[in-house]
């Protein structure tokens, strides 16, 4: 599987290399409810790359069908030039993909310390409690607090810096700003501008229009489990208008 992205015109990005991420024609089921419809997408070592639509057409479907949660499916992906669409969900992450749901799947009974110490190192290149305490200064400051008394965007960030303990090299986040307020919001920004520093790769799915034109070198729009555009962030300007019609912004 190989080629530049075929849903844009655009010039190749990645500067000839191979996408570290590849997605081609990937279908998905719910039962019999036939969820995405032959979505193709790359993301490249260290790009920031959201997925943008309204609710309900398949963002998320999208995230959970590339990690093999939904294993009704068909196609092709590819990490680092290797399928994984055989593998099963805990070697996946082994070939180092993470997945970061909307729900944050923190253990709330733990303290930020010890979920930070719960998972297990999966690849080469994990971050320590130490780094990631650099990074998030404020689970220093709440490290023995247990997962009910943080606030939502502490457990966003806590869902996050599990992640980087493992030692993945692409996160896929969904929704990380939903229902964060707006100093929460420009903080986990700020926050994956430092992992993109780190050379690590997201793909992101966002409601927040604005959020996600501020972080993301790439975007691709979705409706009715496809992908219907594809757009680098040089072009976000001549596409805003358009953007919000779709979006309804």
């Amino acid at each position: 599987m190989a080629g530049t992205d075929p849903v844009s015109a655009a010039a190749p990005r990645g500067a000839g290399k191979a996408a570290q991420l590849q997605v081609r024609n990937l279908e998905a089921w719910y039962g019999e409810s036939h969820a995405l419809h032959g979505v193709d997408l790359d993301v490249f070592a260290g790009e920031t790359v959201t997925l943008l639509g309204r609710n309900g057409v398949g963002k998320t479907t999208t995230l959970r069908a590339i990690m093999g949660i939904i294993r009704k499916r068909r196609g092709e992906v590819e990490f680092e030039q290797r399928s994984i669409m055989r593998l099963p969900l805990h070697r996946v992450a082994r070939a180092g993909l993470g997945f970061v749901p909307e729900e944050r799947g923190i253990f709330a009974s733990l303290s930020v310390e010890e979920n930070l110490m719960l998972p297990p190192v999966v690849a080469k290149g994990g971050m320590s409690v130490e780094e990631i305490y650099g990074i998030f200064p404020n689970l220093l400051e709440r490290r023995t607090s247990p997962g009910t008394k943080l606030s939502g965007g502490e457990q966003q960030m806590l869902a996050i810096a599990r992640i980087l303990r493992t030692g993945v090299r692409m996160i896929l986040l969904d929704e990380p700003t939903e229902g964060l307020a707006p100093v929460i919001v420009e903080r986990i920004g700020e926050m994956l501008k430092v992992l993109k520093s780190h050379g690590l790769s997201v793909l992101l799915v966002e409601q927040n229009f604005r959020f996600a034109a501020r972080i993301a070198d790439h975007f691709y729009v979705m409706d009715h489990g496809r992908m219907i555009d594809s757009f680098s962030v040089a072009d976000l300007p001549a596409r805003t208008e358009a953007l919000n019609t779709a979006l309804g912004v």
